[in-house]
């Protein structure tokens, strides 16, 4: 945060100041006391195992300007402006949750960049990546660092936008009814991008209409005049309509798009395809060629998407197909390693049906390996279809060629019995989730030179610390 001082938390979040002077100087936001920054605001939150209020201390004598609190009354302001604490700011709020989504919705009203929103099923981090890439090409770009996408990340990711900063890139998340709104109305997004709708998080959300509508509502914090950039390959977007006061603009492949990939084609699993773009009909279509860095066709309209932003916000079509072409992607995000003579597609970072079968599709497509071996962990919070789910995923594996299945979790193994028995020459191997270390002992000892692996599996099963064993062992 830049020009923010204790006084302005106080207006943003209604709070009354228990110590300290209201013309101390806040440079930050964080709730992690460990990870306390001189200047930094601390932000007490109470969650299922711990409570924020037990490390405020901590946090002051780590370098923390100032503290929220919910649980402190002003007849004790004495006691904690002494000492160590002397001229340390406390502010009491009835909620500090509520009152960290003030002081974001504060901060962002101070601000004069546009901001581009992104959320949906799938690939809103590497669609973000990729928008902010090409943005590059011709602005100062702040974009959402780590996963920092919630009602408590995005006041977090807001606050460290500078004022060298010309436009932000911002990744907005949701679980449960109601979030998005909640997200949106603190961004205040001159842009709203939906990647997808799929079944993550069917399990909260019940159906993927119910998703649809959730993401949908992003608009509610879209600023006046903005424009909704929806995925029009998506069963679920491609006929989908901004509220009235937006514009809609389509990205993907089909005729229905104002900003089209054509000419596609996967070398060695990378994509490169021409981009045909215009923001309306009437509009003459520019053809720009792109070559992209990163695996897999579903690439292809993350980088649609991206150019079509940079488009829209002024950045010569041809220098940010330039940038987008240099993009290599994130760890645990189809991230490459050349192995002595191991090929690893490292996809640890998350997965659910759609990524899953997109990450088989990058594996198939690889063609200079002797064998190609997939090694798959559950998808998690699928809702009560999650082995339905998974069994769809097997018997989509057991079309491609590959040699060898390795399926890691309980869930997981429905994906393996169904891949079997789809295609019974298919070699499968199960390992139970208490067995990770010995599946990783096995992968290490069977893998040879010219084989190309995948690893890929939701982030809670922890298949990247197997995918860091065998880069580490093969190195």
């Amino acid at each position: 945060m830049q020009d923010i001082k204790v006084k302005d938390l106080l207006e943003a979040c209604g709070g009354t100041l228990l110590c300290g002077d209201p013309g101390t100087p806040v440079t930050g936001i964080g709730w992690d006391s460990r990870k306390m920054q001189d200047g930094d605001l601390f932000v007490p939150l109470k969650g299922e195992k711990a409570d924020g209020h037990r490390f405020i201390a901590q946090a002051l004598a780590n370098g923390a300007a100032a503290t929220l609190t919910g649980e402190h009354k002003t007849e004790d302001a004495a006691v904690w402006a002494d000492g160590k604490n002397a001229g340390k700011a406390w502010i009491a709020v009835p909620d500090t949750r509520k009152a960290l989504q003030d002081i974001g919705r504060y901060y962002r009203g101070r601000l004069t960049l546009p901001l581009i929103g992104i959320t949906g099923s799938v690939g809103k981090t590497t669609t973000k990546e990729m928008v902010a890439a090409a943005l590059s090409a011709g602005l100062r770009v702040y974009k959402t660092t780590g996963n920092l996408n919630s009602q408590i990340g995005v006041p977090a990711t807001i606050s460290g936008i500078s004022r060298e900063d010309q436009i932000g890139v911002i990744e907005l998340g949701m679980s449960e009814p109601g979030e998005l709104t909640v997200i949106a109305q603190m961004a205040r997004v001159d842009m709203a991008v939906i990647t997808n709708i799929g079944v993550a998080h069917m399990e909260q959300l019940g159906s993927q209409e119910n998703i649809f509508h959730e993401k949908m509502t992003i608009q509610d914090g879209l600023k006046d005049g903005g424009i909704l950039l929806l995925n029009g390959d998506d069963p679920w977007l491609k006929n989908a309509k901004a509220r009235e006061g937006f514009e809609t603009v389509y990205y993907g492949t089909g005729e229905n798009c104002g900003y089209r990939a054509e000419e596609i084609r996967l070398e060695n699993g990378f994509p490169t395809f021409t981009a045909v773009c215009r923001r309306n009909p009437q509009a003459e279509a520019r053809r720009i060629p792109v070559r992209l860095r990163v695996m897999g066709a579903h690439q292809i309209l993350n980088a649609m998407a991206a150019l079509a932003a940079a488009d829209l916000f002024g950045v010569p079509l041809e220098d940010a197909a330039r940038s987008l072409g240099e993009f290599a992607g994130m760890k645990g995000r189809q991230q490459l390693h050349y192995l002595d003579g191991i090929t690893l597609i490292d996809d640890t970072y998350n997965a659910n049906p759609v990524s899953m079968k997109g990450a088989i599709d990058i594996l198939d497509s690889v063609k200079d390996c002797s064998r190609r071996i997939a090694v798959l962990a559950d998808m998690k919070e699928l809702g009560e279809e999650s082995a339905r789910f998974h069994r769809e995923v097997g018997r989509y594996l057991a079309r491609k060629e590959i040699g060898l299945l390795v399926t890691y979790g309980a869930l997981a193994k429905e994906l393996g019995e169904a891949a079997a028995a789809e295609n019974p020459g298919l070699r499968t191997v199960h390992f139970g989730e208490a067995e990770k270390d010995a599946m990783e002992k096995w992968i290490v000892s069977e893998l040879r030179k010219g084989d190309c692996i995948l690893l890929k599996g939701s982030n809670s099963m922890n298949l990247g610390e197997a995918a860091d064993y065998v880069c580490q062992y093969h190195h």
